[in-house]
């Protein structure tokens, strides 16, 4: 028995000293992540170039260096080669990638993407700008608002990015004219009013000269607002993720001697000693055992942004993709989610798709169930559709082929986005607008006899009777012949075999992990329904994973017994009645457990039967017996006794 009240004072007595620590840090030493977005030819990297050299980020030999650069090209300074780094930018004049640099303002020290423009390289503006947690839009005061900006704009939106200073660049070109000005910032409220945002300011300045970057320009005495990198120092940052419900997702599950440890990045909360857990979807609550560091000393609490492994006080069902969250705010479970969507790829997004989606560790098919609404990024006008073109942003339905688990956007943006992939690439980006929690639209019916009520009918209990072992270890033979002399005493009985249910229920799922678990999930929910009816379900299942067993045994509810046909690799293999070792040896089958899959073999089985010694006769009565002492309802005298 774990002592749960010593393992959250030895947490107290270690965190006492660290968060004091922890509060004296200086805020401004942490990095404020800032992405500059706009306009292919709006002055992006001229700008970010400016603030690095008026901030002093730049030393002396580089700016010597860019300005020999310049001159190769015929040009004065160029700001912009300090972040167009690939050739093709240089000559195009256009950024490709999003470059990150640092430099500090009065305030705080920022970390700032240069996020591209050019429509072609829209995916690489969305990844800058979904780090960030402020955004400088630079428009050219001389072009206005395009159809990029506009797009830009939604896509700020979309990833939750609500701080958003506009630099209305290029001031010099129009004469520092207030009314451009005022005109422009009106075009810009009204736009983003209907997108539920506003621009905390909007500063006139020119990036080129340098004028309302860093220091104050003269040229527009009728401007009373701060320069840029005043606007920035002023941005309230958002909640810290340590500062919101813990989310861990499971990257990773592996053995530490009798242990099972759990691997993967905090995104969000912090986790300690004591901790109460659930495990998202799906799972049961545990309490955190230790936090484990190879290589050193174990650790009393961990917080967001770091890896850990976690044991827990109890063995439960675990797989990649699952997430770890507080027990007091865990996350919601949902099949289906209503998402705003963008769409990157060439080939459009069709209704009825069933493209992968990866949120956070896990990887499911997904079927696009509705395209609501396909958005006009330019009057923000929406109509249905069946299909979204690329760089097309929209409001879609998606449905999960297995439980998530992930909360929306508003809630935690870290854990309430995803991707969708197409042939292995990311074609789609979406953030969790709202959700259809599992199970929300079905209503339990009470069973019309109650498990009693079909005992004292049948002389026994429903239950579930588990064969599992490796390939040859006899497990369709044993199960066969235990249902035939489970009837001959009088038990209802019935064979689930591996083979048959992949013939025909699990028909659509493969042999990698997540389709491994899901083959176990769903003849576990089958041997219940079986169980729940008062027959005795006899499974012959692989099952390699120990994981995968202890959720067929919590979903069968306490009517689970475990039998291990424990006959080693070498008799398995010289038996081989289905040519599959042989086949697995000469590379023609994948992922085959015993040969390049593994197999955990269970620690506590109800029953452990050496099929590679005993012989069949044996190995039945000892089924039977465990089946008749599991199930049957003492007082009845079964046939055969």
């Amino acid at each position: 028995m774990v002592d749960t009240q010593a393992m959250v004072d030895r947490r107290d007595a270690a965190l006492t000293a660290s968060r004091a620590g922890e509060a004296a840090l200086a805020v401004k030493d942490v990095a404020f992540p800032v992405v500059i977005v706009g306009h292919v030819d709006h002055g992006k990297s001229t700008l970010v170039g400016r603030l690095l050299h008026d901030t002093g980020a730049i030393p002396a030999a580089r700016i010597a260096a860019l300005r020999e650069q310049s001159s190769r090209r015929g040009l004065d300074l160029e700001f912009s080669f300090l972040l167009d780094s690939l050739q093709v930018e240089r000559d195009q004049g256009i950024t490709v990638d999003a470059a990150q640099v640092w430099f500090r303002g009065a305030e705080r020290r920022y970390a700032v993407l240069d996020a591209p423009g050019h429509a072609e390289f829209l995916r690489n503006m969305v990844t800058g700008a979904a780090q960030a947690e402020a955004a400088v839009l630079v428009v050219d005061a001389e072009q206005g608002l395009g159809e990029q900006t506009r797009r830009h704009l939604y896509l700020l939106s979309i990833l939750g990015v609500s701080n958003i200073v506009v630099a209305l660049n290029k001031m010099d070109r129009v004469d520092w004219s207030e009314a451009r000005f005022t005109a422009l910032r009106a075009e810009l409220a009204e736009y983003l009013s209907a997108l539920d945002l506003a621009a905390v300011h909007v500063v006139p300045l020119s990036a080129r000269h340098g004028d309302n970057v860093v220091d104050r320009s003269e040229a527009a005495p009728w401007y009373a607002g701060p320069t840029l990198i005043g606007a920035l120092d002023g941005l309230p940052p958002r909640p810290r993720p340590t500062e919101l419900p813990l989310r861990l997702p499971v990257q990773d599950v592996y053995r530490l001697g009798e242990q099972r440890v759990l691997v993967g990045r905090i995104e969000t909360g912090r986790l300690g000693l004591g901790d109460e857990v659930l495990l998202a979807p799906g799972g049961r609550a545990a309490r955190v055992l230790s936090l484990e560091h190879w290589g050193g000393e174990a650790r009393s609490e961990a917080g967001a942004g770091e890896s850990v492994a976690v044991v827990l006080d109890r063995d439960v069902f675990a797989e990649r993709g699952q997430v770890l969250g507080a027990a007091s705010a865990p996350p919601s479970e949902a099949h289906a989610v209503t998402v705003r969507l963008f769409w990157l790829d060439a080939e459009p997004l069709l209704q009825g798709e069933r493209p992968t989606l990866r949120h956070g560790t896990a990887e499911t098919r997904a079927a696009v169930e509705a395209i609501d609404a396909v958005i006009d990024v330019d009057t923000l006008t929406s109509v249905p559709a069946e299909r979204l073109e690329r760089n097309g942003v929209a409001r879609a339905r998606l449905r999960a082929r297995r439980p998530l688990a992930l909360d929306t956007y508003g809630t935690s943006p870290r854990t309430g986005r995803g991707v969708l992939v197409r042939n292995h690439r990311i074609v789609g980006g979406f953030v969790v607008e709202a959700l259809e929690a599992a199970g929300s639209n079905l209503t339990a019916v009470e069973a019309p006899l109650t498990a009693d009520e079909r005992a004292q009918a049948n002389g026994h209990r429903g239950g579930v009777l588990w064969l599992t072992g490796l390939s040859g270890s006899g497990k369709s033979t044993l199960a066969a012949r235990a249902v035939r002399e489970l009837a001959a005493r009088g038990l209802q009985a019935t064979l689930l075999d591996g083979d048959n249910l992949r013939r025909g229920l699990n028909r659509d799922l493969g042999f990698r992990p997540e389709d491994r678990a899901e083959n176990v999930r769903r003849a576990a929910e089958a041997a219940a329904l079986i169980a729940d009816a008062g027959l005795v379900a006899v499974v012959a299942l692989i099952s390699p994973m120990a994981a995968h067993r202890a959720e067929a045994r919590r979903i069968a509810n306490g009517r689970f017994r475990e039998v291990y046909l424990s006959a080693d690799l070498a008799t398995c293999e010289a038996r081989d009645p289905k040519g599959l070792y042989r086949r697995a040896r000469e590379d023609h089958l994948a992922d085959f457990t015993g040969i390049s899959a593994p197999y955990e073999a269970p620690h506590e089985a109800d029953l452990v039967l050496d099929t590679g010694t005993l012989d069949e006769e044996v190995c039945t009565r000892s089924l039977v017996a465990l089946a008749l002492k599991a199930f049957r309802t003492s007082g009845v005298v079964a046939h055969g006794d």
